[in-house]
């Protein structure tokens, strides 16, 4: 009877041992990568238990990129696959293991990307996806993308209402049409507030209204239009252009220092228009009646820019006016007046103000020369027929 118990015993070890090792399981399957091809002998596949700790691999395919993991307790599993450096590339969540034959976990990471790219030109068309676009997506991934399409839906909806007031305030403002060009900036502006090209347009808008108007309603057009400037200059602030246009809508509210502080900034973003940046704020100070701050403009803008004519031609002029008068009505330049005309004579032989310059030059007694011709001008016509004014 004791020999039949112990046998009895025996065999109920025998199946305990033999149910404990059925409760195991195993995960295999191929692994593709991004370029079609299997991702052959590499250790690139991790298995983490879900619902207790366990963590097994990384596990390494064979010469078919093929993986195979045995003994893993009955449970729930997240299979990745990562690359070299250990980063997850995809993976797989919520898988649980079964008894019997192994269970296939595949991955193709050359499908995925085309997946996703393809979700991606539907999320931005506002499209729904597709079948085969949703395969393989959870139901929370499914409700994340519907959130983000309908997002985007709004965002095209508002994008085309933005281009249809910005181009409304273009051409508006290329007509001269400066209440509707401000009216449809505006708009824009509300629209989309990080527009660099909504907030310059804007500020011209303004400056040019300004330009029609007097007395308050001309300083309240030139004081959006700076607060416009500004605006464009908080989101791109390397924008030389952007800084010289505020300076001269600085120098129309004469406000100069501010103005010379812009353009300083500008000539530091772009040296190789410092001259123009200065000479420009040197036309805006003349015609806002501003003469002593234009000349020390155009004396800047010679200082950076020594080839500038234009420049050198005005500087000319603030020197001249500074000229004194005999009682018999010689004319004594101060120095330097007589080298700024032939400087503007020898770079603009032909140009605008040449004969003024001769003219200056012939006043004080200075000799005229204008056989110099700026290797940098562009060539005039030679055809047979052509004449040229001497």
């Amino acid at each position: 009877m004791k020999f039949r118990n112990a046998v009895l015993s025996a065999a109920g070890v025998l199946v305990f041992a033999a149910a404990s090792f059925a409760q195991t399981s195993s995960i295999e399957g191929d692994v593709i990568g991004v370029d079609g091809k299997p991702m052959a002998n590499q250790k690139c596949v991790v298995i983490d238990r879900k619902d207790i700790k366990g963590h097994y691999g990384p596990v390494k395919t064979d010469k078919k990129g093929h993986y195979f993991h045995a003994g893993l307790p009955l449970g729930q599993y997240k299979v990745s696959v990562i690359d070299e450096n250990g980063k997850v590339l995809t993976f797989q969540d919520n898988i649980r293991s079964r008894l019997g034959d192994p269970l296939p976990v595949n991955f193709n990471l050359h499908d995925d990307a085309a997946r996703q790219q393809a979700r991606q030109a539907a999320l931005e068309a506002g499209k729904p996806l597709s079948k085969e676009e949703a395969r393989d997506m959870t139901p929370e991934q499914k409700a994340q993308i519907e959130r983000e399409m309908e997002a985007r839906k709004k965002e095209l909806s508002k994008n085309k209402e933005l281009m249809d007031a910005y181009n409304a305030g273009m051409t508006a403002l290329q007509a001269k049409q400066y209440d509707q060009a401000i009216a449809s900036l505006t708009k824009a502006s509300e629209l989309d507030p990080k527009q660099v090209a909504v907030w310059q347009y804007l500020a011209e808008a303004n400056v040019q209204m300004a330009k029609t108007k007097t007395g308050p309603e001309r300083d309240a057009a030139l004081a959006k239009g700076e607060e416009a400037y500004k605006k464009a200059l908080e989101l791109k602030p390397d924008d030389a252009a952007a800084h010289n246009n505020y300076a001269l809508a600085l120098a129309q509210s004469k406000k100069t220092p501010e103005a010379k502080a812009e353009l300083t900034k500008a000539a530091e973003l772009d040296p190789s228009k410092a001259g123009q940046y200065f000479y420009n704020l040197g036309a805006v100070l003349v015609n806002t009646g501003q003469s002593e701050p234009a000349c020390e403009a155009f004396k800047t803008a010679v200082e950076k820019d020594a080839n500038y004519a234009e420049a050198q031609y005005q500087w000319g002029n603030c020197l001249f006016a500074k000229a004194s008068v005999t009682a018999d009505g010689k004319v004594t330049p101060v120095p330097g007046t007589a080298e700024a005309f032939q400087k503007y004579l020898e770079l603009a032989p032909t140009g605008p103000n040449a004969e003024a310059a001769k003219g200056m030059l012939t006043a004080i007694n200075a000799s005229v020369d204008t056989k110099y011709a700026n290797p940098n001008a562009p060539k005039e016509s030679t055809k047979k027929g052509s004449t040229k004014k001497k």
